[in-house]
């Protein structure tokens, strides 16, 4: 087995895999993404340009406010949706959207996640359980 990392539970349940997209910057599903392209469209972000379709997005913290919650659920329900949100920490409205949009979410890590995982690396999910295994 590769190497395992124990978050707080989560959001989600069931197994989730994909290819790890990671960065150390914040997200925000109002005004970091375009929705309809499924790509990071701030040109500030660390990940811009980049598709987050069926990618498992790894970040720093949650940002912004109550449009984020919405906004989540309305990213889920495209046809570029990413499979999963990895965060270092994430607000209550940031659960609350990922609960509301059926996005699975980890976070509260006792390392900065965002430093541990790579790029292009294969994860698997367990949200309920809060871990996060590299597997390839």
């Amino acid at each position: 087995m590769g190497r395992v990392y124990q978050g707080h539970p989560g959001i989600g349940t069931g197994l989730f895999e994909g290819e790890a997209l990671v960065a150390s910057d914040g997200f925000s599903a109002r005004y970091d993404v375009d929705l309809t392209k499924g790509v990071f469209s701030r040109p500030a972000h660390k990940l811009h340009g980049e598709s987050f379709a069926e990618r498992i997005i790894v970040l720093d913290i949650a940002k912004g406010g109550v449009a984020s919650a919405w906004m989540l659920r309305v990213l889920m329900q495209g046809a570029h949706r990413p499979k999963a949100l990895i965060l270092n920490w994430a607000n209550p409205i940031m659960a609350q959207g990922a609960s509301f949009g059926e996005m699975p979410l980890i976070d509260r890590f006792d390392c900065d996640i965002t430093k541990e995982l790579k790029t292009g690396e294969r994860l698997r999910i367990l949200p309920e359980e809060g871990r996060v295994e590299v597997v390839g």
